[in-house]
């Protein structure tokens, strides 16, 4: 397969950055962003409690679909110009775009605050509205979780600030974690030939067979981020600082406190989780023992939680990745393989790795032409096959949201709930591959595969989260150094991981390059992927149970992602995510694999 098919293609969305249509399409928005402010400007009195309820409804009726329709436009216009970004960090061009269009849509975010700002205004008279327009009724719950935040909002003006700072504060920082980690790359010999290797590509490297390798390539990960510690602990100050300032003047009682309502759950749902994770700690290091032996050690260090285990029969080209996910999404869904089948002939992903592109794996919706683009570095493994199955689960869930005509106030989905069909996607190509194989040493390997990726989201993401809880209380109390930094890193790491890994050899400099700690949008990303993992593993066991009836329900689930709390949603099929019952369930299925493999 040539390189140009690894690589996804937007040109049925705009020709190229420089093109008439993406140019017009630039202008465009910005006016409509312009007209939309005039309208608030002009007639936001007339949605006070006092005004006429029809004339207060239709009002409210037009500035939703005028929300809806710029949501729409940035929700193109943002993708296309990150497909540039993400790929190719040197793309000048790119990024000035990209910071222009961060200039309206700081003015989209304020007209979103203030009208969140006029919704606790209408708190007394919503019912009323809600019974006139039909428009108002159908976003509901968008409005009425608009009401209920507009607690925490600061002065308008203050608002207005916050965003157009911004610019020049949180976005910058994080762009700039975005530039440095991209670009770093190291020569590494493998193969005996040396090659100058991009930090994706040696982190890919945690999975080789050969030790030597893993341990070089960890040395090298170490070295780079070493070198950058400096302008990455200034980026992660300067995010942190500016979250904690906004969070004190927005009332909110913790850095938790948004990230808990954002993600649509309560602190009780939160805690039963966390405990139950915690609960399973001993199982996960029964497992890091057992990987222990089979490579001869009696404690792990870093670089062996990749390490595979068994014998490894193949290495997956893309087309025979291609070729065994749409074979198994099939026999879950046509559905799910017809979307899938879109994406594999339709260029929708970009899955080769190169110099200047991100490391790591995502799902972008770009909305104008009703599909999605997934980027990853494919490597052949398993690991990656089953990445690209997870990925093109979120473009399900997408294509969910497009077939049952929702509009972006309508599929606004909260992370926690965000990962539901991309676990469920990669548990059935797991399945799948478990299912097939008979020998013992590949099953071995399999096992291997699925638990490396489950203790990373139940025991590494919970360090994640104790570092992040750390990094922001003593944010208050000052700026952290790089010292500061790792000494936390690597105390989270031995709370969560124990006795399982060989503490002279942990990962310091994990909170250099997980891009989600440089976002101020995206506090606490960490536990939602918990979530995700086991809400998605929950479900599978219902599928197992109910077969071809679960899916339409299932699909009717995703579809509804953005218009209900995830325990309202939960409640459809009888789960109970207040409770730590349901936790440790879908921690037993984990444990399960886990026993099944020490058996091996």
């Amino acid at each position: 397969m040539s390189a140009n098919s690894l690589r996804w293609n937007l040109s049925n969305v705009y020709p190229g950055l420089q093109s008439a249509e993406f140019t017009a399409a630039m202008a465009h928005f910005a006016e409509q962003v312009a007209a939309l402010e005039h309208l608030l400007d002009e007639r936001s009195a007339g949605l006070r409690p006092g005004a006429e309820p029809a004339a207060c409804a239709l009002l409210l009726g037009e500035i939703v679909r005028r929300f809806n329709a710029l949501y729409e436009q940035a929700g193109t216009l943002g993708p296309y110009i990150n497909s540039f970004v993400s790929t190719d960090s040197h793309n000048t061009l790119a990024r000035r775009l990209d910071s222009e269009l961060d200039l309206v849509n700081v003015r989209l975010k304020q007209l979103g605050t203030r009208l969140q700002s006029l919704m606790g205004g209408l708190a007394p008279v919503l019912d009323e509205l809600l019974s006139l327009d039909e428009t108002v009724a159908a976003h509901e719950f968008a409005l009425r979780e608009m009401v209920d935040q507009s607690r925490y909002l600061m002065p308008e003006a203050l608002e207005g600030l916050a965003a157009e700072l911004s610019l020049s504060s949180t976005n910058l920082w994080s762009n700039l974690q975005g530039v440095i980690t991209s670009q770093l790359t190291a020569d590494f010999e493998l193969d005996g030939k040396v090659s100058r290797l991009p930090l994706p590509a040696l982190i890919n490297l945690h999975s080789h067979p050969s030790e030597d390798v893993r341990r070089r390539a960890y040395d090298a990960e170490i070295a780079l981020l070493a070198s950058v510690r400096e302008p990455l602990a200034a980026c992660m100050n300067g995010i942190k600082g500016t979250t904690n300032t906004l969070n004190r003047r927005r009332r909110r009682s913790d850095a938790l406190h948004g990230p808990v309502d954002e993600s649509r759950i309560d602190r009780e749902t939160l805690d039963a989780m966390l405990g139950a994770m915690a609960g399973s700690f001993p199982v996960f290091r029964k497992y890091w023992r057992r990987k222990a032996q089979r490579v001869g050690k009696e404690r792990l260090a870093w670089w062996d939680l990749w390490a595979p285990a068994g014998e490894i029969k193949k290495a997956y080209t893309f087309d025979e990745a291609r070729g065994f996910i749409l074979k198994n999404f099939g026999a879950f869904s046509p559905h799910l393989e017809n979307l899938a089948r879109r994406a594999f002939d339709g260029g929708w992903i970009d899955a080769e790795q190169r110099e200047g592109k991100r490391g790591g794996a995502f799902c972008m919706k770009v909305r104008a032409p009703r599909e999605s683009r997934v980027l990853c570095n494919f490597d052949g493994s398993l690991d990656q096959v089953s990445t690209l199955a997870h990925e093109l689960g979120h473009a399900f869930h997408n294509e969910c949201h497009y077939a049952a005509g929702k509009t972006p106030l309508q599929s606004d989905t909260p992370m926690v709930l965000a990962e539901t069909a991309s676990i469920m996607c990669e548990t059935v190509v797991m399945q799948a591959v478990l299912a097939e194989t008979t020998d013992p040493a590949e099953q071995l390997n399999i096992l291997e595969t699925s638990l490396i990726g489950d203790a990373q989201v139940i025991v590494d993401i919970h360090s994640r989260y104790l570092f992040e809880q750390e990094v922001f209380e003593r944010r208050e109390g000052g700026e952290l150094s790089a010292d500061d930094l790792c000494d936390i890193m690597r105390r989270a790491q031995m709370a969560t991981y124990g006795d399982g890994l060989d503490e002279r050899y942990l990962h310091p400099y994990m909170w250099t390059w997980k891009p989600h700690y440089y976002r101020s949008d995206l506090s606490f990303y960490n536990f939602p992927y918990a979530f995700g993992l086991l809400f998605g593993t929950g479900l599978y066991a219902i599928y197992q149970q109910r077969g071809a009836a679960f899916i339409p329900d299932y699909m009717d689930l995703l579809a509804s992602t953005g218009e209900g709390r995830a325990a309202d949603l939960a409640a459809r099929f009888g789960i109970d995510i207040r409770g730590r019952n349901f936790w440790e369930d879908s921690l037993g299925v984990i444990g399960e694999k886990i026993d099944r493999y020490c058996r091996l």
